[in-house]
């Protein structure tokens, strides 16, 4: 296996000592700059996997040492080393996207372990880029994770009417990852290199949906005062997403219906027609069937949208799914918050097992977060689990 390399950039020679020695007895291959600019071009020649940089250097400080770096290769982490008088520097460094930064007059104990968290972390980074597409190859589409029978043939129904134009609705209780099935929808569909553009119709007020989604003219009502493009003309020869569909009042529905019938729409205050070439996915949490008899949703409507229906099935009904879902969140949330988190114990799994998941996958989601957060030890175990309940 190659030794990791890290390039350390300092034109003070003894700090350049100090950590060549320190870290040279910790297996690491390392190597000096005395210059921003020497260090770029060392950078452009050589692979290195970590960068140690001054914030003061002459020619080039540290901060823009870091922006060189992180345009050439953004993988590359950089750990910047600041004087007490320039904390505020350090801070801008990450901002940009230093790992951390260490204030001069630091012991070595505090360079290695910084420098070993960096690899630590790395390593979280790169086996969870593994396992997501090893999960994405083997259990799921994309991010969609699950093994169980009732997933298994969402994903067919995707495979199936992905390359098509056809409209969907898809159906399920909240948290069950609509939005993140109408994304793989429009990835793995022939309109996957344009626009895809999401819509929540229960966000927008009443009085800004038809504008959201048709656009207006300049001077079409108080308050107009350019035009503006809806949100269908922005998402021409791509996909829309509808999302709620159920939300949008009756007396819009009927614009809508046109729109899906005959692929045109005026804006607010233009009566030209306006052509648009869109896939149309919407999504719900109410049973339209049953909104329909309640007179809030047109029955034409429903039928235009439903040409392709998906039900999505709640966390309750795939259970089975639930240790895939936990293992791959708890990697997520390792490597997002720095931790080294390995696993859930068999205690703190069946206490998962046996909840019933009013809030899904969304909740399960949440709270793994929440319990990788409080872990203080390598395994998340039925405390941390049962103090993320409410």
């Amino acid at each position: 296996m190659l030794k990791p390399r890290i390039l350390v950039i300092d034109d003070e020679q003894m700090i350049c000592n100090m950590l060549y020695e320190a870290l040279n007895k910790k297996n690491y291959t390392v190597e000096m700059a005395e210059t921003g600019s020497d260090g770029i071009q060392k950078m452009l020649k050589n692979p290195y996997n970590l960068i140690i940089t001054d914030v003061y250097l002459p020619e080039m400080n540290g901060i823009d040492v870091l922006k060189k770096v992180k345009r050439i290769e953004p993988d590359v982490g950089v750990i910047v080393i600041t004087a007490h008088s320039s904390v505020e520097s350090a801070v801008e460094a990450m901002k940009i996207g230093a790992y951390d930064y260490l204030t001069k007059g630091f012991s070595l104990d505090e360079i290695e372990l910084t420098v070993e968290k960096f690899f630590k972390y790395q390593n979280l980074v790169i086996e969870n880029e593994r396992l997501r597409h090893e999960l994405g190859s083997q259990y799921g589409i994309d991010n969609i994770i699950g093994n169980s029978k009732k997933i298994k043939e969402v994903f067919e129904v995707i495979e199936m009417v992905a390359p098509t134009n056809s409209t969907i609705l898809i159906q399920g209780e909240s948290g069950t990852g609509k939005e993140l099935i109408a994304k793989a929808i429009h990835q793995k569909s022939l309109r996957k290199d344009k626009a895809f553009i999401k819509t929540n119709c229960a966000a927008i007020p009443e009085g800004l949906v038809e504008s959201e989604l048709f656009g207006h003219e300049r001077g079409a009502f108080t308050g107009a005062f350019k035009s503006t493009k809806g949100r269908f003309e922005l998402a021409n020869k791509g996909t829309i997403l509808l999302d709620e569909i159920s939300e949008i009042k009756p007396t819009l529905q009927a614009k809508l219906l046109r729109v899906l019938q005959e692929r045109e729409f005026e804006k607010i205050g233009n009566p030209e027609t306006i052509p648009v070439d869109v896939r149309v996915i919407a999504t719900t949490n109410k049973d339209l069937k049953e909104e329909i008899k309640l007179g809030n949703f047109r029955e034409d409507l429903f039928y235009r949208l439903n040409v392709v229906p998906i039900k999505l099935p709640t966390l309750k009904e795939r259970k089975e799914d639930i240790p895939l879902l936990v293992d791959h969140f708890i990697k997520k949330y390792s490597v997002e918050n720095c931790r080294e988190i390995t696993g859930i114990d068999e205690d703190a799994l069946n206490v998962l097992l046996h909840y019933d998941w009013p809030g899904n996958v969304r909740e399960l989601e949440n709270m793994i977060e929440r319990a990788v957060v409080v872990c203080r030890e390598n395994k998340i175990s039925r405390k941390n689990i049962l103090g993320t309940k409410h």
